[in-house]
């Protein structure tokens, strides 16, 4: 079965290690979720479960979800995602089927995948990283510009800049992906991942865990080792 979860990121704290160093890692409440749909190939043309989390009031939701998780026999649920399986797979999934994070039993590193924090109108110092003008005597208060964009004059006649520019605009609030993240315990009885490091978004939001697709090189060489 593959290793999937929707949850919510609680908080970070820290924990010591059998050497007494001190470790960062997140909370993170997963599951329980429960099974919505399941995409065959002759139906759908590809096999995939969708799995929905955390039950909202029928007020908040609407008609077409109401129906829809009302097949799998539940109520409306806040968040759904859907994810591939194998055609072998696909059989050992059950319409309504709950998961939890037994799933995540002798899993050693997991992708979490979120959106970040949203930091609204940013310039490029900020956004990009650049770093500013010269500050000397006799410059205008033109520190944290970009500086020259460019005529693009010589591109094919026109004067637009080039596109992929880093330019000033709106900064946070994108999907983001924390890969390859060393998955420290998990408590079946609260269903809570603990996880090495930060992963993205504020506190509370909506977080989408999985199995590592990808291993690092130096995690991936640990994990062949053991």
């Amino acid at each position: 079965m593959t290793a999937v979860l929707l949850g919510r990121k609680v908080g970070m704290t820290r924990r010591y290690d059998k050497d007494g160093k001190n470790v960062p890692v997140t909370i993170i409440q997963a599951g329980p979720c429960f099974v919505t749909q399941i995409k065959t190939a002759d139906h759908d043309g590809y096999e995939a479960v969708q799995i929905g989390f955390e039950d909202v009031k029928p007020r908040n939701s609407t008609m077409q979800v109401i129906g829809h998780d009302a097949k799998a026999g539940r109520a409306p649920l806040r968040m759904h995602r859907e994810f591939r399986v194998a055609g072998d797979d696909a059989g050992s999934y059950t319409l309504g089927q709950e998961i939890t994070v037994d799933a995540f039993e002798g899993v050693k590193y997991v992708d979490v995948v979120g959106t970040s924090k949203g930091k609204g109108f940013a310039g490029v110092m900020k956004r990009h990283n650049f770093k500013g003008l010269c500050a000397s005597h006799g410059t205008e208060r033109k520190h944290r510009s970009p500086g020259s964009i460019s005529g693009r004059s010589s591109n094919r006649g026109t004067g637009k800049p080039k596109r992929g520019l880093r330019m000033p605009g709106h900064m946070g609030a994108e999907r983001v992906t924390a890969r390859s993240l060393e998955l420290i315990e998990h408590d079946k009885q609260r269903n809570l991942l603990i996880v090495k490091g930060a992963v993205p978004g504020a506190r509370d939001g909506l977080l989408v865990i999985r199995q590592a697709v990808r291993l690092y090189k130096g995690k991936a060489r640990l994990a062949a080792a053991s």
